[in-house]
């Protein structure tokens, strides 16, 4: 009997060419990086920290010692300072009475506050945490009378951190509110400050609009436009002053487009249409840039996005109510699932 031949195994790939899912491994870098351990520990009395030792022992806390951070080599102070000396940054997303009750809840339950907040001085001379906000919280509803910091003299890391918040999972609008919260604190500290230098702080232009929809309204959906956004928002090179004032004008154009898309809702379900996908595909049947393709993080956009809010308009304005079919909802419904 002839031996059975063995297929060799491709990683990612099947016989006959065909891919298959494959976890994508993560590989540690081939050479070492950061400090030394000698290198590490400073002395409480060290000259970058010697104003945020003062403020500490002023508040009423304790500096616990001193040391630089591993990778970058920045000087850190960890200290325990009173609850009423910190506060979260000003531009934070909106706190979660829920999710507080239950942080406080696990951290009774475990009989240790492990985390250090991680802090630098604010403006108004207090201790801001720009990541530590519901831990704040849940300290104080257990009543704590010091907590743990590790607190930075660089003042910039609060703009940062927030990408590194992992402390409750955002979704767009608490984004959308925390960026557009820190352009304008941004603005505001200094009126020459652009908005490409930070870029990489805000994550995406599209977040800057929306932030400034759910400023106005708490329940505006973000999420029926965020493709749109996408595909035509892009960071300005002008002054923060100038280009919020300028996204200001594109959030009223796009408030208009809800409403025109609310009206069409409405006379649809009046038609007997009922779907929770009613709205997606509205916004999706008016996009002016539905069927253009284009790489994620393009640079340019599909279309200037004052050209596509007007097209948007207009085709609101057009909409043709005898167009619609169940078939379509059905569609929008499958695209929402693969989506999720």
């Amino acid at each position: 009997m002839a031996k059975a031949k063995t297929v060799p195994k491709v990683r990612g790939k099947k016989a006959g060419g065909k891919k298959v899912n494959s976890r994508r491994r993560l590989k540690p870098a081939t050479s070492a990086r950061g400090l030394a351990g000698t290198e590490i520990v400073l002395p409480r009395d060290h000259a970058d920290l010697a104003g945020l030792v003062q403020l500490v022992d002023a508040a009423g806390g304790a500096v616990i010692g001193a040391y630089r951070d591993p990778l970058g080599g920045r000087p850190l102070l960890l200290a325990t300072v009173p609850l009423t000396a910190v506060q979260p940054t000003p531009f934070q997303r909106d706190l979660s009475p829920t999710h507080t009750k239950r942080l406080a809840e696990k951290i009774e339950q475990a009989g240790a506050f492990l985390d250090p907040l991680i802090v630098v001085r604010g403006q108004d001379g207090l201790l801001w945490t720009p990541n530590g906000r519901h831990r704040l919280a849940a300290a104080k509803v257990l009543g704590l009378r010091q907590i743990t910091t590790l607190i930075c003299p660089d003042e910039t890391l609060a703009f940062r951190i927030l990408a590194l918040n992992t402390e409750k999972a955002h979704n767009l609008k608490d984004r959308s509110l925390e960026v557009i919260r820190m352009a304008r604190n941004l603005s505001k500290r200094d009126r020459t400050v652009r908005e490409t230098q930070y870029q990489d702080q805000f994550e995406a232009a599209e977040l800057l609009t929306l932030g400034i929809l759910y400023e106005q309204n708490p329940r505006f959906a973000g999420g029926a436009y965020s493709s749109l956004l996408r595909k035509v928002d892009r960071f300005s090179d002008r002054t923060l002053t100038v280009s919020l004032r300028e996204r200001e004008g594109y959030a009223a154009r796009l408030a208009g487009i809800d409403t025109e898309v609310k009206r069409i809702i409405t006379a649809l379900t009046a038609r007997g249409f009922k779907s929770p996908y009613l709205r997606n595909y509205v916004v999706a049947r008016i996009n002016p840039v539905r069927f253009i393709k284009q790489a994620r993080g393009a640079a340019k956009p599909a279309m200037p996005i004052g050209q596509a809010l007007t097209r948007m308009i207009a085709a609101a304005k057009g909409f043709k109510l005898e167009s619609v079919s169940n078939a379509d909802l059905a569609w929008v419904a499958v695209g929402a699932g693969a989506q999720d």
